[in-house]
């Protein structure tokens, strides 16, 4: 999506050109028939008055958490006109949104185009109005002439703000950084600089997520360099107009940063491995915290030959030949992070947190009378917390299932990939692809869907098909009308390319 870009069904993005008089607009628009949003910035048509109002309050919502991370005042020069078009059912244009800039002799407007045939894609409207707000920034330092190169905003930088506002909300999840960071599953820095919006919009869902957690964390990083807001909001605005390398530009506006290929990435890692560090309030859940405790609950003694070793809790016996000091060290791991667990435990394993101190506090004692029964009794609370919260989850799933009346819009990607693919099939013409058209053609039963049938040059060549072949034939068996040497092996001659 180019800020030059057309209407909804353009595929290239034109260069924009002067125009004379007021701003050009699809249609001509009613003063009834628009609403202005609570900043003054947004101008929607189209649509009803309930929808554009819905639409107005998420564009400056957008705009207000955009300005809460910069710190800024509330401030604008360029308008942004929304225009909603088609309506539900419709059939769904290239892109469901499109921006335009239009010049004139009085300045210069931002439109951008939104498709209601799948209603409001909220992910797709934010990347749009977030492009619009960067785009606005740039065009208050200078409007672009006719001969000025493309504006063009990265995607990696729109999506790493929407995650930066998102994870300054306590919106986003933690998690799933914690993922990224333990399987190595980030962008690389060059991979990140070089996706453009064509490419952005190839992503599925899961390569969407990675994109938008490495953009997120790159983006943190950079606003919380000692340059403070001045040097990110300088970078902002010059990002839409630069034509060079990105990490020139980043070194241009945060030089402490000491840019390389390899520092960026290492720095970048570090910036990551913060975010993922949970704080002491992040409650864990139910299975989370049983695997922790079953790690917790481990004892550490050195047996009487002098070797180091560590045993279950269930395994306490063998610690009945030690002295009550060497007992009391090889519980003390285990209590110590029993007490660490309790900051972040599901709340209804604190009591058996306290009963497992209890337990090991005899043990180091060499009071174990009870204590085969007491962590029997133990193990059988946990077994039933974990089927209880297995129940749970099944039901709210089946629950979720049967009585959901909208498409949740999961699945919405996967579905615009598989139209895309099915709207424009990759045919091929080669010769091992005609044979193997072939082939599929000679195996194919009777009532089995028709298989594609090719008509390059190559047809004619190759051997005419036989008739009424057997439908229950064996493959070997089918009399292909196929030369075959003395070894029995199928002759095919295909002409060079």
């Amino acid at each position: 999506m180019g800020l030059l870009g057309g209407g909804l069904a353009a595929q290239e993005v034109p260069r924009a050109v002067p125009v004379a008089g007021a701003p050009v607009v699809p249609v001509p628009i009613q003063a009834a028939e628009v609403t202005t949003s609570r900043s003054g910035q947004f101008r929607v048509t189209g649509a009803d008055g309930l929808v554009r109002g819905a639409v107005a309050s998420m564009a400056d919502a957008a705009r207000d958490e955009l300005a809460a991370m910069m710190n800024e005042k509330d401030e604008w020069k360029i308008p942004v006109s929304i225009v909603l078009e088609g309506k539900q059912g419709d059939p769904l244009p290239p892109r469901s949104v499109a921006m335009r800039l239009v010049l004139n002799d009085t300045g210069c407007e931002l439109i951008v185009y939104v498709h209601l045939s799948h209603g409001i894609e909220q992910e797709s409207f934010k990347h749009a109005i977030t492009s619009a707000l960067l785009y606005e920034r740039a065009l208050r330092v200078r409007v672009p002439g006719p001969e000025d190169p493309l504006l063009k905003v990265p995607p990696w930088l729109v999506e790493g703000l929407r995650e930066a506002t998102a994870w300054r909300a306590k919106h986003s999840d933690r998690r799933f950084y914690e993922a990224l960071f333990k399987q190595g599953g980030l962008y690389k820095l060059d991979a990140l600089f070089a996706l453009d919006e064509a490419g952005f919009e190839e992503l599925d869902g899961a390569m969407r997520a990675v994109f938008r957690g490495s953009s997120g964390a790159l983006v943190m990083a950079l606003a919380e360099q000692p340059q403070g807001k001045d040097g990110f909001a300088g970078f902002l605005t010059e990002v839409p107009a630069f034509q060079g390398e990105m990490p020139a530009l980043l070194r241009r506006h945060f030089p402490d940063l000491n840019l390389s290929e390899s520092s960026l990435a290492k720095w970048l890692a570090l910036k990551l491995a913060d975010m993922v560090t949970p704080t002491t309030t992040e409650i864990m859940g139910v299975a989370e915290t049983d695997a922790i405790l079953t790690q917790a609950l481990q004892l550490n003694f050195r047996a009487a030959d002098g070797v180091l070793q560590r045993c279950p809790i269930e395994d306490w016996g063998k610690l009945s030949e030690l002295k009550e000091p060497e007992r009391a060290g090889a519980v003390r791991e285990a209590q110590d992070a029993l007490v660490r667990l309790s900051y972040r435990c599901f709340p209804s394993y604190r009591p058996l947190l306290k009963e497992y101190q209890i337990a090991l506090g005899e043990i180091a004692r060499g009071k174990t009378r009870k204590t085969a029964a007491q962590l029997a009794e133990l193990r059988q609370f946990r077994d039933e917390r974990l089927a209880s919260t297995a129940r749970a989850r099944d039901y709210l799933d089946w629950y979720e299932i049967t009585r959901a009346r909208e498409t949740s819009g999961a699945f919405a990607d996967y579905r615009r990939l598989k139209a895309r693919l099915e709207d424009n099939p990759r045919t091929r013409d080669d010769h091992l692809s005609a044979y193997l058209d072939l082939m599929n053609r000679v195996f194919a039963r009777k009532g089995d869907e028709q298989a594609p049938r090719y008509d390059g040059g190559l047809q004619a060549e190759l051997p005419p098909l036989p008739g009424n072949l057997p439908e229950h034939l064996p493959i070997d068996r089918v009399p292909l009308n196929i030369p075959r040497d003395p070894a029995g092996d199928v002759l095919i001659d295909l002409p060079k390319p």
